[in-house]
């Protein structure tokens, strides 16, 4: 593959796919045309709302240096790879509410190659959200771009590119806006990242992309488009071609002959996700950066009560996760408080966060995030007295106990949305299949060469809701930035949520964050395939 003229394709990245779907959203709304004037980053509108934000006045001012990087993933394995400063994931950034971010991006990427930083989860000023070409143009191979904005939501976040496939490397980095009256009690914070990783050691995400791209085409099924790979039993099977997607499973079969396999996953399968799990062939999944063989290493003392902010950083995998011989108690999720809720694991897709607490018992304890449907695992380990450490395949019978969901929870009732009917509906349909690999929203994939053709519209102090209706055979965790959701009437505040195969989720915000804003789905390959949308303020 010659990576100069593929990355020359994909400078717009999921940005540039991410604009297409924002088109598409709009399809049923009957929502603007070209005469509509939209809040633009740059506005006045934008500066305004910046300056309502509470500011302490203190300012940190972090130099990323996104550059070529040969990694050490541990037990001896290395990884060529793009990182932050030569380390992935990236060093932490860690601020107080009402902080100011002044990080300056400087870019030593290769091949001519730009990049971007999106704040992933933080509701900021529109013209730091780090979209190109929506939000800013793509900063330049040996350029550099000052990102400067008031963090005032305490919380989980992190950060990484929004161009092409960017985010499946090495450039990520938590991002942790501490609450200066913070109401929870416990000793120590525990950071941990989770990662499927490709890049360097099988092939790149962009070689990955271009495999899947290539979709299930070489099976001769005409025109017409199937949501997965198994092409058997296909009698009585809805084959109109309305984007919808026929019922067979992405991952439940062998491809047709003369396909290229090399990236392409089959047969992940989980009953967490509704069917099928993941696309793509991770060699190791990664928690803070190791591999299960020579994982990272938390020390505490029995009794401690330790808070877990957990990312998924990842590209195309949900992680179910445990901590052998513990309970968590979820207080979190995508930085936002909920009613406290015990269990033994958890889910957690692309894009989300959650906060828990656990009271360390004595010994040394596996955490595992099992690769949801894919059979594989990541391992770091809690070590909190004498002990031999657990074998690298280890499964705690905790992955095998309640595992909650975003749907069981409740935001906590300081951040509860006052219930009011919505002003604006949207109805966002996912569509799409593996036959052409055409995910987009409303059956079009979004354009980035014209961002602004067809955005979800909606104005400024109105409470907006937004339909997701699946109808694809995969999940998709959907992401809207700038901005938080609540799931339903009292589910919990969230900005990435996983949307199951063949049904619907609805939620609402409040849109008092002018500007124009992404809406798409948080798998790597899926955003830059079209599945994405704009969400646009009327000036």
């Amino acid at each position: 593959m010659n990576s100069v003229n593929r990355r020359s394709v994909l400078l717009a990245g999921l940005g540039a796919a991410g604009a297409g779907a924002l088109a598409a959203c709009s399809g049923s709304s009957g929502d603007a045309d070209r005469t509509t004037a939209l809040v633009k980053p740059s506005d006045p509108a934008v500066t305004a709302a910046e300056k309502k934000r509470t500011s302490t006045g203190k300012v940190h001012k972090p130099t990323l240096t996104a550059a070529p990087a040969m990694l050490e993933l541990g037990g001896g394995v290395m990884a060529k790879s793009w990182s932050f400063d030569g380390r992935a994931p990236g060093k932490e950034l860690r601020v107080s509410a009402g902080d100011t971010v002044a990080a300056e991006l400087s870019n030593q990427l290769p091949d001519k190659t730009a990049t971007s930083i999106h704040w992933h989860g933080l509701a900021l000023r529109n013209d730091m959200d780090g979209v190109p070409p929506a939000t800013q143009t793509a900063v330049r191979a040996g350029s550099t771009f000052t990102y400067r904005f008031i963090a005032d939501t305490p919380g989980t976040y992190f950060f990484h590119p929004h161009v092409g496939v960017q985010l499946d490397r090495g450039l990520y980095a938590p991002l942790i806006v501490e609450d200066p009256k913070e109401p929870l009690a416990y000793d120590d914070e525990w950071v941990v990242v989770l990662d499927d990783w490709v890049d360097g050691v099988t092939g790149t995400p962009d070689e990955v992309f271009a495999e899947l791209r290539q979709g299930m085409g070489g099976m001769e099924m005409g025109d017409h488009d199937t949501g997965g790979h198994d092409m058997s039993g296909m009698g009585g099977m809805d084959m109109s071609g309305d984007g919808g997607g026929a019922s067979a499973s992405p991952s439940s079969s062998e491809s047709g002959d003369g396909m290229s396999m090399k990236f392409m996953l089959m047969g992940a399968d989980s009953d967490l996700l509704g069917g099928d799990a993941g696309d793509v062939k991770y060699p190791y999944h990664l928690i803070n950066g190791r591999v299960p063989a020579d994982p990272d290493v938390y020390t505490g003392k029995p009794g401690r009560r330790v808070r877990l902010r957990i990312i998924n950083a990842g590209g195309d995998t949900a992680y179910r996760v445990a901590l052998g011989g513990h309970r968590m108690t979820i207080t979190h999720t995508d930085g936002f408080p909920v009613e406290h809720q015990r269990t033994d694991a958890l889910l957690i897709g692309m894009g989300e966060r959650y906060d828990v607490l656990v009271t360390l018992a004595d010994g040394v304890f596996p955490l595992v995030a099992l690769a949801e449907g894919k059979n594989t695992t990541g391992l770091a380990l809690v070590r909190t007295g004498s002990g031999r450490a657990p074998k690298a395949t280890v499964r705690p019978r905790e992955l095998d106990g309640t595992v909650v969901t975003a749907s069981k929870l409740r935001a906590a009732d300081d951040v509860r949305l006052s219930p009011k009917k919505a002003d604006r509906v949207h109805r966002v349909d996912l569509t799409g299949g593996m036959t052409k690999y055409n995910w987009a929203i409303n059956g079009k994939a979004f354009d980035m060469s014209d961002p602004t053709a067809a955005p979800l519209m909606v104005e400024e102090g109105q409470r907006v809701r937004l339909d997701f209706v699946n109808r694809t055979d995969m999940w998709h965790p959907m992401h809207l930035h700038g901005h938080t959701y609540q799931l339903g009437g009292s589910g919990p505040r969230k900005d990435t949520a996983i949307v199951l195969p063949k049904k619907k989720l609805s939620v609402v915000f409040d849109a008092d964050n002018p500007g124009q804003w992404m809406l798409h789905c948080h798998n790597a390959y899926h955003g830059e395939a079209g599945m994405m949308a704009l969400v646009a303020y009327r000036a």
